[in-house]
């Protein structure tokens, strides 16, 4: 971190009513120029289609462009290109990409706002924050719940967040800890900016921040750390009589409470609560349900592609059992087939190499204390898939089960293990 960004963090954790001041003044071109190496070499271009291999062969005039804008007040955001990619319910979801100019300057725009917020984020909040992930989220679940007394769950889905972000609230929000104008005014002209639809169409958004834009999770991390996690610590535990509990990753969270009673009470709260904002959950993916250590097996539930439920060690202790859940395992094995017919016709030294590195990045997530049965059903699977689309190669069969185990066995394939530390 940049000595500034440092001390911006120090006096954003000492003092957390501090409102900072000449933020504007630190997108100069050392900061840009820093913020350059954090950027992704292979992001995809924006409207003007400049990558970011051209965009770095005269780097440092086009930052001196950009800082001399900033400096004039000239600066202007271009248009957003939007596109629209797969979720694995079929559905939908709309990505906006930046110009590689835009994005640099987003990006060093997050770090100072990141050297703030991440001092006043609470430990519930775990998505889109440096070295903390989903994997951290699951584990603080695992032991909460399992130390605590918790009998209901409620499992809960933001419907169309990123898309219903209300600029107004969200610059109100950002004014609490930024008294610079100029700094403000820049994150507004990236919420305005006109989108270009995949139809060619302009649009200007009166609402919404789109997903894809470097410094978008950021912002809606703070419409959320306002909304929801400073709420439900200041208003609604207080006014639990049992235990109550908030995790969020992103706009998904569950919350968790002692009696029944004051979980539905809650569901009616949160309602009202996020209307005010322009918010709404989920209503095909929130749900109340008995999450009871006395009734093992009977219910779970599933966040961060994981299922929850209450099971017996082999101790006999009570615990929490974690397995992937079915539809994540099923979307992981379908995206494995398409990258299987994808590059079936590679030399098999490559295919193997980066079948390897797909294996490892499946471990590593997957990997929990528990959830051994599920990474062998992947890894079995995953080697059938490969079988066929191998055999594929050409109008004869290249290989039969023997020769292909051997070659598995060449190649050193990634066997499943648990990469969680107990």
């Amino acid at each position: 971190m940049q000595t500034s960004l440092q001390g911006i963090a120090k006096k954003a954790k000492l003092n957390k009513k501090y409102r900072f001041r000449d933020l504007y003044r630190l997108l100069n071109e050392e900061n840009l120029l820093d913020s350059w190496k954090y950027l992704n070499n292979k992001a995809a271009s924006g409207v003007d289609r400049i990558s970011t291999k051209e965009f770095e062969i005269n780097l440092l005039s086009n930052i001196q462009g950009l800082v001399k804008s900033l400096k004039q007040k000239r600066y202007r955001a271009k248009l957003v290109r939007r596109v629209s990619i797969t979720k694995e319910n079929s559905k939908h979801r709309s990505l906006g990409i930046p110009t590689i100019g835009d994005k640099l300057i987003q990006k060093a725009v997050a770090r100072i706002l990141n050297a703030i917020y991440e001092q006043d984020f609470l430990s519930c909040s775990y998505g889109y924050r440096p070295m903390i992930g989903a994997k951290d989220a699951v584990r603080d679940i695992t032991t909460t719940l399992v130390r605590g007394r918790y009998g209901y769950i409620l499992d809960a889905d933001l419907e169309g967040f990123f898309d219903h972000i209300n600029h107004q609230w969200l610059l109100k929000m950002l004014e609490e800890r930024i008294d610079d104008k100029p700094f403000i005014n820049l994150i507004a002209k990236w919420l305005k900016a006109g989108v270009l639809s995949t139809e060619g169409k302009i649009l200007h958004p009166v609402i919404g921040t789109p997903q894809g834009g470097i410094v978008s999770p950021l912002l809606a991390n703070i419409y959320l750390h306002y909304v929801l996690d400073l709420w439900f610590e200041k208003k609604v535990k207080p006014n639990c009589k049992g235990e109550a509990y908030l995790c969020r990753y992103a706009d998904d969270f569950i919350c968790a409470f002692r009696f029944k009673d004051e979980a539905e009470e809650f569901y009616k709260a949160i309602i009202k609560r996020l209307e005010k904002f322009g918010l709404s959950l989920s209503p095909d993916k929130t749900r109340i349900i008995k999450f009871s250590r006395f009734e093992k097996d009977a219910n779970y539930f599933e966040f961060l592609g994981f299922e929850f439920r209450w099971g017996t060690s082999r101790k006999g202790k009570d615990i929490i059992k974690r397995r992937t859940s079915r539809k994540k395992l099923l979307a992981s094995l379908k995206r494995f087939t398409l990258w299987c017919r994808k590059c079936r016709n590679f030399r098999l030294r490559k295919i193997f190499k980066l079948l390897n590195v797909k294996l490892r990045g499946y471990y590593n997530y997957y990997g929990v204390i528990g959830n051994f049965t599920s990474l062998q059903k992947f890894f079995f699977q995953a080697l059938r898939i490969l079988y066929k689309w191998l055999n594929r190669r050409s109008q004869k069969r290249s290989f039969c089960y023997n020769i292909f185990n051997q070659i598995t066995e060449f190649y050193k394939i990634e066997k499943p293990r648990i990469t969680e530390f107990s």
